[in-house]
């Protein structure tokens, strides 16, 4: 427990601490080289601000002041020596608790791992530091990355995470860390995981910027296995840019990974598309949605005709859910095969994880396999459609967030993720989700544009473009809780 009566507080005088909080990467980044401000004071201010807002929303696990004041403090002196390791040099970032650190706690957000302390950083890791940026904090999760089922936002053993624009709505699962701290102003970027919607729901609920990038994009070297063949890493930020410019620096070959791509990744952010869009938009995407996300969405795609030209498409009609739930069940038994064995899911929180992972004992060889064999339909199918255009789009979820106390009955049948989202998770292509105006309560609603595989320039830039012209601006929204305005903007 860190001891804010003895931290330093940050000399913010030059910049107000409101829009230092509620900065993005880019403006950071200005401000170290311009010197208003150093790598070591912006950690300390960002060190508070994760200990006194987002710790009472239950989306810290382990503040690591320690390592990131030592980072900071290198960062500091290389950057007055006129060493640039790019965009994120001096930045502080969390990253969710699946995620190995060496010599800090890594709790899958579970109880029976909580003494868990690995002796060696996650390739992620490694990559971040490599790139200047700071480890501030090992942010929640929902236990085990929800792989073991759960129906209530308590499927934590550090507490359901509240929502920064309502603490008693829920950040979402199971990056629901990752989402609440940059929401919250705690930390410009942090990076989650996505097995089957896991980046782009938390983005969603909590009015941030979510990227789950190409598969095999970002090494999962020193990550919790959920499923081999799904999980994949990636940003949540404030904008669609800082998750370009974060995701270049985690991306690349890795020795360790067997699964990585073999080329690196650039992002295109020197001179950022911003017309001549080919969208495409789902038939009937907005349909069970609220009203107030109907009505954004529509707006959003108004404003998408102003920057290109936009048709209406049809999703293949394939059992993405269904391949997608058969796949997870099977890669899940055979991750936790011991942990189940020795019955160690009756450690967990979530009553329905007591025994849902079981079913995958049953599940018949032949049935996988039926299952990997039509995702590669799938996943030809959903790649030969999204090559027409630069990006399809859709909600990314039906319903702004619910109850952080409640069962998940409030999530009717529009709130989860929806074809378009189950399609990008099987094919391995990638999606954004970037946050489109405000909808029920006050609460963030949100716009996922999915492309083909190896396309995360084309969603990012029109995402960007879109953003720009969305509530809050380029700079994204701000939320109450955190000294945002609601609906503020940069």
């Amino acid at each position: 427990m860190i001891d804010a009566a003895t931290r330093t507080k940050a000399d913010t005088t030059a910049v107000d601490e409101s829009d230092l909080a509620f900065a993005t990467v880019s403006d950071l980044g200005a401000l170290l080289r311009a010197r208003v401000v150093s790598p070591v004071e912006l950690t300390r201010f960002f060190l508070g601000r994760l200990d006194t807002i987002a710790r009472p929303l239950n989306a810290v696990v382990t503040i690591t002041e320690d390592v990131a004041l030592r980072e900071a403090a290198l960062a500091e002196v290389e950057i007055i020596r006129g060493v640039d390791r790019g965009p994120l040099h001096g930045i502080p970032y969390g990253a969710k608790d699946i995620i190995a650190t060496a010599g800090i706690s890594t709790t899958w957000g579970a109880r029976p791992f909580a003494g868990q302390v690995p002796g060696r950083d996650a390739s992620v890791v490694r990559r971040l530091r490599d790139a200047g940026a700071i480890l501030a904090a090992k942010v929640a999760t929902v236990e085990i990355a929800g792989g073991m089922g759960y129906d209530n936002p308590d499927a934590c053993f550090t507490g359901p995470t509240g929502n920064p624009w309502d603490p008693g709505t829920w950040a979402g699962g199971s990056s629901s860390g990752p989402a609440a701290v940059v929401a919250a102003g705690a930390l410009p970027f942090a990076i989650g995981s996505d097995t089957s919607g896991s980046i782009v729901l938390p983005a969603a609920w909590t009015g941030t910027a979510g990227l789950r990038a190409t598969y095999g994009r970002v090494s999962r070297h020193g990550v919790m296995t959920l499923c081999w063949t799904l999980d994949r890493l990636g940003p949540l930020c404030r904008t669609a840019h800082d998750c370009g410019l974060v995701l270049e620096a985690i991306a690349g070959p890795d020795p360790d990974d067997p699964a990585v791509l073999p080329g690196p990744y650039r992002y295109r952010r020197g001179a950022p598309r911003r017309e001549g869009f080919r969208i495409g938009v789902v038939t009937g995407a907005a349909e069970g949605a609220e009203p107030e996300i109907a009505a954004n969405f529509a707006r959003s795609v108004a404003q998408l005709r102003d920057l290109g030209t936009v048709c209406e498409v049809t999703l293949p009609d394939l059992p993405y859910a269904e391949v997608q739930e058969i796949i997870s069940a099977a890669e899940a038994y055979a991750a936790f095969d011991d942990f189940m064995a020795r019955g160690g899911t009756a450690e967990l929180t979530a009553a329905m994880a007591k025994t849902h992972r079981l079913a995958g004992a049953l599940l018949p060889a032949h049935d996988y396999i039926r299952a990997q064999r039509i995702r590669r339909h799938i996943a030809a199918a959903f790649d030969e459609l999204a090559r027409e255009f630069d990006a399809i789009v859709a909600p990314t979820i039906g319903t702004t967030a619910g109850s952080r106390y409640a069962d998940f009955e409030y999530m009717l049948p529009g709130a989860f993720p929806r074809p378009l989202n189950y399609a990008g998770v099987l094919t391995g292509s990638p999606t954004i989700s970037v946050p489109n105006g405000l909808g029920r309560g006050g609460l963030p609603t949100s716009i996922a544009f999915a492309g083909a595989r190896f396309a995360e320039n084309a969603i990012l830039d029109a995402a960007s473009a879109l953003q720009e012209r969305s509530p809050g601006g380029a700079g994204g929204l701000r939320p109450p809780v955190g000294g945002g305005k609601q609906g503020g903007g940069s």
